[in-house]
């Protein structure tokens, strides 16, 4: 009896491991706030760093959904939930229970730069799950409409609420340094200018050049498939 073998798509394999990747890289680039440069109307653009790991977790779900339907992009957002929890317990267990070496002196910077708070973890986690969630159901939704379209539209929906969400549950009644409240709207739409700036220049093009590897990428392998299968001469 020959034990069946279970073939995954290429571009399946691929994304869904650049996704895990990805997922846990962009709590740690967000650690560093990156500096954009003096653009027209906008002025100084100043980001977290992860959001460059971000806005390729949604080229990567809109992608899948295009290729592989929106209930398999929908079942890697889920998953996605893994590495990250991993990563959160794994980063503080080395931060707090694991000693520094004698001859090692940056446990400090270490835990800075990695030590989110508890609060900012739970605010990345529900970000995370709700704003990518959502980009695959408005990226399915608008099914029959230009692929880049598509994909621009999900983005943004996505980044707006991404941002609302981490802001609000990081810093909702926080005091400044200066004892008064955040300004939470003034933070929430400098990072969301920022963020729709950058989706609408990447996105679209990121989403249709990761549409069309996968389609080749999946072609080559059923081509290969086929030519297994043939007798030989």
């Amino acid at each position: 009896m020959t034990t069946p073998v279970l073939t995954v798509p290429r571009s399946l394999l691929l994304y869904a491991l650049i996704y895990g990747g990805m997922v846990v890289l962009a709590g740690v680039l967000g650690a560093k706030l990156a500096d954009l440069g003096q653009w027209p109307v906008i002025g100084q653009m100043t980001v977290e760093s992860g959001i460059f790991a971000f806005v390729l977790l949604i080229v990567l779900a809109s992608a899948i959904s295009e290729l592989h339907g929106a209930p398999v992009a929908q079942r890697l957002v889920r998953y996605g939930f893994v590495p990250l929890v991993l990563s959160i317990v794994l980063i503080r267990t080395v931060i707090d229970a694991v000693p520094p070496a004698p001859v090692w002196g940056n446990q400090a910077a270490f835990a800075l730069v990695l030590g989110q708070g508890a609060r900012m973890q739970v605010a990345g986690l529900c970000s995370y799950g709700v704003s990518q969630t959502l980009n695959v159901m408005v990226f399915a939704r608008l099914a029959g409409r230009v692929l880049v379209v598509r994909a621009w539209l999900a983005s943004l929906l996505s980044q707006i609420v991404d941002t609302v969400l981490f802001i609000t549950l990081s810093f909702g009644g926080e005091a400044g340094a200066d004892g008064q409240p955040l300004p939470l709207g003034a933070m929430i739409g400098s990072q969301l200018i920022a963020k729709l700036v950058l989706s609408t220049l990447m996105v679209p093009v990121l989403v249709w050049l990761a549409v069309r590897l996968g389609r080749w990428m999946d072609r080559t392998m059923a081509r290969e498939s086929v030519s297994l299968l043939r007798p030989n001469a």
